[in-house]
């Protein structure tokens, strides 16, 4: 059975987010090809995870039969996060772009689910699992636009998620989302509308690929 883990951060809720607009098309195309699977949601958003702290930080180092109550209790979480990648056959991940890099909330959920010796590390458990990073943003920062060098969230993603956790990752990128509500920015809205209409079918056609990949 297809477990797919879908994990929005958008502050916004649907019908106003641009991330959530993607990785609702994704989760629809996904469920179409696989109607029998599962979905694993998390909204970090509305259920947003505590901040890795030293507690829950040392117990991933050390051995679980000397952890603190208050350590088993942390590590609970984080076990968990670890136990829905790992179940998961694609993850999806909407990552809006806020202050040129990603929300806090999904900081703190790629802070608790990388435990070293398990998702991360040398042979980590989860190698190879298909990612697709829906990475939107008000304006661009495409190469040779004059904020290219302030795009912190795909370099910063692509290094985390592959270099961390060893996944195979996927971007999709909305554009210019800050258009229709910025008079500044009135001229690119057929740019915007554009973006928007190519990312949806982005959705669609990896959606499908990878549910094929799985079903294979």
């Amino acid at each position: 059975m297809a477990t797919l883990l879908l994990i929005d951060s958008s502050v916004s809720p649907e019908g106003v987010s641009a991330s959530r607009a993607v990785t609702s098309t994704f989760r629809k195309t996904w469920e179409e090809q696989h109607p029998d699977g599962t979905v694993i949601y998390r909204d970090l958003a509305v259920d947003p995870l505590p901040h890795l702290d030293g507690v829950a930080a040392s117990a991933g180092f050390s051995d679980p039969a000397t952890h603190t109550p208050e350590q088993q209790a942390a590590f609970a979480v984080r076990t968990q996060l670890a136990e829905e990648i790992e179940q998961a056959d694609a993850i999806v991940i909407g990552a809006p772009m806020y202050n040129f890099t990603i929300p806090s909330t999904l900081k703190a959920w790629l802070d608790q689910a990388i435990i070293m010796g398990r998702t991360a590390g040398e042979t980590p458990s989860a190698k190879g699992t298909p990612v697709v990073v829906v990475a939107s943003r008000g304006g661009s920062y495409a190469p040779g636009t004059p904020r290219e060098s302030f795009e912190h969230v795909q370099n910063y993603l692509e290094s985390v998620l592959t270099g961390g956790f060893g996944f195979e990752v996927h971007f999709i990128v909305p554009e210019l989302t800050m258009a229709p509500s910025n008079p500044a920015m009135a001229e690119l809205i057929p740019l915007f509308e554009a973006s928007r209409e190519k990312v949806q079918q982005e959705a669609v056609t990896k959606a499908k690929e990878l549910a094929e990949r799985v079903a294979a």
